[in-house]
């Protein structure tokens, strides 16, 4: 096997100039595993991906069934197939009854992609309003929605009439008006480094939009599928949006995201023009196979009643003087210093130590945790000890 840096840094594309660089030949349950045998206890689940954990057993026997039936055999849209057929059914049956028609798509972004798409051809409208310091993915329609001004300078012009809003700022809601398609928002800001709504705000946006016929559009792709507590963060809030989008830990480990909305609206995309949105690999059956059992797994195995415990368990034992803020809802946590320098040390120091945190691309002061819901007890007690080791040698 080639497992040569060499071969990583100078025939894969390089996304920074200080890759994380650790070699992985194996994984399982919430460990990853290098070549020569050392273990790493991955805090941050390949980023949101790995919510049930690394090769799940019944994920791995969904994948493998119906790799014994067919992979791909069409484009989205065009043959019946069992695996996003039961899919959808089981997703929409997890979710409120105006969430109930799905378009399966590769990722997260493609997602945010298509909720844009599907709401400006729902209003006619051209006005995008969206929120500072939000991440929506990295192609051109979710970067243009992106309020990180740092990572989307160099790729401008992106789309036009975007406007943004601040956060859980209640006066900034009166931006919201007749002339807006759509606000799209994470439920909870994620790369921002876990900002957390208050339930007032987010109930005066769904009222807002609502008034102003705007459709609202909730981006639950790193804050979704139980991350939270519950198995769509807005749950929490007493509010459902017009559009869900949701990928990362969606495909169990596969790559998958949706948007989901209500069949009146996501009829629009048939007509004037037909293909109003169109993917060759959405609704992969193999990757609808794995997000279905992604699904049976969270709800069968009842990984939501531990979420709290867990993260309380968490912040309990996460503590130090250095520790400016711990910002945490359910098993999703940012853990705030007085600086980035502090932060990359600590990083890099928990690496060495088998222990696998990461940064917010927005938010270099903090340090994410993000671990498989499956994470046990002792498995938590062990991290947080070697990650306090490191906070104080730093």
């Amino acid at each position: 096997m080639d497992f040569s840096p060499e071969t990583f840094l100078n025939k894969l594309a390089q996304t920074t100039e200080s890759p994380y660089l650790i070699s992985v030949e194996r994984a399982e349950g919430v460990y990853l595993y290098a070549p020569d045998g050392k273990r790493y206890t991955d805090l941050i689940s390949g980023i949101g991906v790995s919510n049930i954990g690394h090769r799940h057993p019944k994920v791995v026997d969904a994948i493998k069934q119906q790799l014994d039936k067919h992979l791909h055999v069409m484009v989205f849209g065009e043959y019946i197939q069992a695996a996003p057929n039961k899919l959808a059914e089981k997703l929409t049956s997890l979710l409120p009854p105006s969430l109930n028609c799905c378009y399966f798509v590769n990722s997260g972004t493609e997602a945010n992609e298509g909720a844009l798409k599907l709401a400006k051809r729902f209003t006619g409208r051209t006005e995008i309003v969206s929120c500072y310091k939000s991440y929506h993915g990295s192609t051109h329609g979710s970067l243009s929605v992106s309020g990180n001004e740092q990572k989307k300078y160099a790729f401008r012009p992106l789309l036009p009439d975007v406007r943004f809003i601040r956060f859980n700022e209640m006066d900034d809601l009166n931006m919201i008006t007749e002339r807006t398609v759509c606000v799209i928002i994470e439920t909870i800001q994620g790369d921002a480094g876990v900002r957390i709504p208050s339930k007032t705000y987010l109930k005066a946006l769904r009222k807002k939009c609502s008034d102003t016929g705007t459709l609202l559009i909730m981006d639950e792709i790193q804050c979704g599928m139980g991350r939270t507590g519950t198995l769509f963060a807005f749950e929490q809030f007493s509010v459902t949006p017009d559009i869900l989008t949701i990928g990362k830990a969606f495909g169990g480990g596969l790559p998958i995201g949706a948007f989901i909305s209500d069949k009146k609206i996501m009829h629009k995309l048939t007509h004037n023009p037909p293909l109003g949105h169109i993917t060759t690999f959405g609704g992969n059956p193999v990757c609808c196979a794995s997000a279905l059992a992604t699904l049976e797994v969270i709800v069968e195995e009842n990984l939501l009643a531990g979420v709290e415990r867990k993260g309380k368990l968490f912040e309990e034992l996460l503590v130090h003087p250095s520790i400016k803020e711990i910002r945490r809802i359910g098993l999703m946590f940012a853990i705030d210093f007085d600086s980035a320098e502090r932060v990359n040390r600590i990083v890099h120091l928990a690496k060495e130590k088998g222990i696998i945190c990461y940064w917010f691309l927005s938010h270099p002061h903090s340090f994410r945790i993000a671990p498989p819901l499956t994470i046990t007890e002792e498995q938590i007690r062990e991290s947080c000890a070697v990650l306090l080791e490191c906070i104080k040698q730093v």
